[in-house]
């Protein structure tokens, strides 16, 4: 069968995830073996392998495991499309390494350098705009920080994007959004192609559908996709404040579609509540390490917080806040629990004790990034060592009875939701020890996470559930961590439409 295929029963499969303790007495199923029937984009029927002869397409999974359609809930999926044109920076270790190493980097079609993955907050020596225009002279030069919140450019870079230069070359929050939005305003041709690409790459890891927070207008360039025929993953595209009262006169709520193509949707509205923790821009309750007095900000004021969920709840559009720091989270908790309303927030990566508690009662989704604490244990030890509230608290929030959705926020981390599962159980990707292990996950719960509904609402093969499924080498539920980043997917469908199949 070849991608694009119909399949009607999926044979000899193991069960993986929600649904297989249904099915775990031994006189069930001969070896624990299934053939999946698939109609009209769900299963219809499940039988031991071999108790009905086949019809139609027949996959056969040959052992393999069945699991869930995989999500991805929070990707800024043009600027992951357009990663693998930027090169990465990130290993440099000082101002002068990564300039020099800038300056090799060939302009794009536009005469603008872009460079990703800057990271600059261990360094010893402080970046400067001077250091970046001895190197890279009047081409202009972008480094985009690992967390997307901060830009460092040269001069040329300034002149060229109207802006008061900075004596570090160093943009932060808003700005910095309106630049990378600038950056990422590709031909759509171009910018389709990517996502094409990037959408395949996604199926290969078993992932059937993202929620796209990519900054800036995005409804119309997926409008346009869906209306070409876009069907490689389905797609839930979130709108920004400056758009929303756009999207509430032409009377779009949360869910609903964004042309007649099912595929691609209104996600919520997002709110940028702080920064970031490499950036050192998170709002902190505490001074960062080494800070005195400094502790990052809000982007969104607690009473503008409040204004903007009740005007989108207003309107049928849920709400999700970006919120790092402690002070983010409990304003973005406190606009929630004041509205009345359910929400979500992005990352909650250092929660106070006392708010653990408060999004499960809320009803607050905690749409977190697990790659991120192995990305940033080096950071949160050196900034935040001293923080009153939880760093990357993923257990206790769990234990807590919240939801969590795992997500990359790619280009951040890669979209692989096989890499945040690992992250999430083993919380580490190298020859260090696990970092602060008390907050590990169990397997189980990462996969629910990494479903449509996450873990309180997790994705089940069943009867009479929709045919999102993947198939892969081994049982993600048994796997060392290092099996589960190298997961090997066999197949991916779509309604049970192959969007990838080897």
């Amino acid at each position: 069968m070849t991608r694009g295929s119909i399949v009607d029963v999926v044979a000899n499969a193991r069960i993986a995830g929600e649904g297989r303790d249904l099915l775990a007495h031994p006189d069930v199923a001969r070896d624990g073996v299934w053939d999946l029937w698939l109609a009209d984009g769900r299963i219809v029927d499940m039988a031991p392998a071999g108790a009905v002869r086949h019809r139609g397409q027949v996959l056969d999974a040959e052992g393999a495991w069945v699991v869930p359609g995989l999500w991805d809930h929070h990707v800024h999926f043009l600027q992951w499309s357009l990663a693998s044109t930027r090169p990465s920076v990130e290993h440099a270790t000082s101002p002068a390494e990564a300039a020099a190493f800038a300056a090799r980097a060939a302009p794009h079609a536009d005469g603008r350098r872009v460079l990703s993955r800057w990271r600059e907050a261990l360094w010893h020596d402080e970046p400067t705009r001077a250091v970046l225009d001895d190197a890279t002279g009047d081409v202009p030069t972008y480094l985009l920080s690992v967390d997307v919140h901060a830009v460092w450019m040269n001069s040329a870079a300034f002149r060229r994007e109207g802006i008061a230069p900075t004596d570090s070359g160093i943009v932060h929050e808003q700005v910095a959004f309106d630049v990378i939005d600038t950056l990422d305003d590709v031909d759509g041709a171009v910018a389709d192609a990517a996502h094409h690409a990037a959408a395949e790459r996604a199926a290969a890891r078993g992932v059937v559908g993202i929620w796209d927070l990519e900054f800036g207008e995005n409804h119309e360039p997926w409008r346009r996709r869906a209306d070409g025929g876009w069907n490689g993953l389905r797609v839930f595209s979130n709108v920004y404040p400056d758009d929303l009262e756009g999207v509430i006169a032409r009377g779009l709520e949360t869910g609903d579609p964004l042309s007649d193509s099912p595929y691609v949707r209104l996600g919520m509205l997002k709110v940028v509540g702080d920064g970031a923790l490499a950036s050192r821009t998170a709002a902190t309750s505490q001074d960062y390490d080494g800070h005195a007095h400094h502790r990052g900000a809000l982007n969104t004021q607690p009473h503008e917080m409040v204004e903007l969920v009740a005007r989108a709840a207003g309107a049928g559009i849920a709400t999700t806040i970006h919120a790092i720091g402690d002070v983010a989270n409990a304003a973005a908790l406190d606009a929630f629990a004041r509205c009345a309303v359910p929400g979500r927030i992005e990352h909650a990566q250092l929660v106070g004790a006392t708010d653990i508690a408060r999004f499960a009662r809320l009803d607050v989704d905690a749409s977190v990034q697990p790659q991120h604490l192995v990305d940033d244990r080096d950071l949160t030890d050196h900034f935040w060592a001293t923080q009153r509230a939880m760093p990357y608290p993923l257990r206790a929030l769990r234990d807590s009875g919240a939801n969590l959705l795992f997500g990359s926020d790619g280009p951040v981390s890669p979209l692989d939701p096989w890499i945040q599962m690992a992250a999430a159980v083993a919380r580490t990707d190298d020859d260090r020890a696990a970092w602060r292990p008390e907050q590990a996950l169990d397997a189980r719960t990462a996969l629910a996470a990494s479903t449509e509904g996450g873990s309180a609402a997790p994705a089940t093969i069943a009867p009479g559930q929709g045919a999102d499924l993947a198939i892969v080498a081994q049982d993600p539920l048994a796997c060392e961590a290092a099996s589960l980043r190298a997961m090997p997917v066999h197949a991916t469908m779509i309604a049970g439409r192959l969007t990838h199949v080897e």
